[in-house]
């Protein structure tokens, strides 16, 4: 049994606080990361980070290491809460209230490559959220979670045939929503 394996029989069995820090702190930046690839936003996403390991926590009874790594579960419930985020009222009235951020410091170049780089993500983003939800799902985990089409299919339990043409299907759903949105 490595020391994950007895991290997370602690937190089963006695609720371990210490086992569940170091648990959250193995796998916090890792989390934090894949969030801010799809929010550009520092301060979304460490709430989100937090929500996604509260979330973990309170169903760690259902992880079973015989099904998928804990990692693998941890991106499963990763990608669900982001799914749900854009899927929120809260994000909907966000991105029509939210104004571009300037900073003084900051080249005017760096700004405008920042904020292309940021209106991209979002557009991005946007699209995705437009997905069916097990689309959503893939194309986060491939895109931003960075796994392979080979990886969703276990961590999802989906045949890789059908993962696949979900994949394709949603990135060509996203190239057709970004086109438009381009001419509009």
């Amino acid at each position: 049994m490595n020391i994950e394996e007895r991290w997370i029989k602690r937190i089963k069995k006695s609720g371990s606080h210490e086992a569940a820090n170091e648990l959250i702190s193995r796998y916090y930046r890792e989390m934090y990361s894949f969030v801010y690839k799809q929010t550009i936003d520092s301060e979304l996403s460490y709430d989100l980070t937090q929500e996604i390991f509260i979330s973990a926590l309170k169903s760690i009874g259902n992880f079973d290491p015989k099904k998928a790594s804990f990692r693998t579960w941890l991106y499963k419930v990763a990608s669900n809460r982001v799914v749900d985020y854009f899927r929120s009222r809260h994000y909907q009235y966000r991105k029509l209230t939210e104004p571009l951020e300037e900073s003084d410091l900051e080249e005017k170049e760096e700004l405008i490559f920042r904020l292309e780089y940021k209106e991209e993500v979002e557009q991005i983003a946007e699209a995705v959220s437009k997905l069916d939800t097990v689309i959503q799902q893939i194309v986060r985990l491939k895109l931003f979670g960075e796994y392979t089409l080979k990886e969703i299919e276990g961590l999802l339990g989906i045949p890789l045939s059908t993962v696949k043409t979900r994949y394709y299907a949603g990135i060509k759903l996203i190239k057709k929503e970004m086109k438009v949105n381009q001419h509009d």
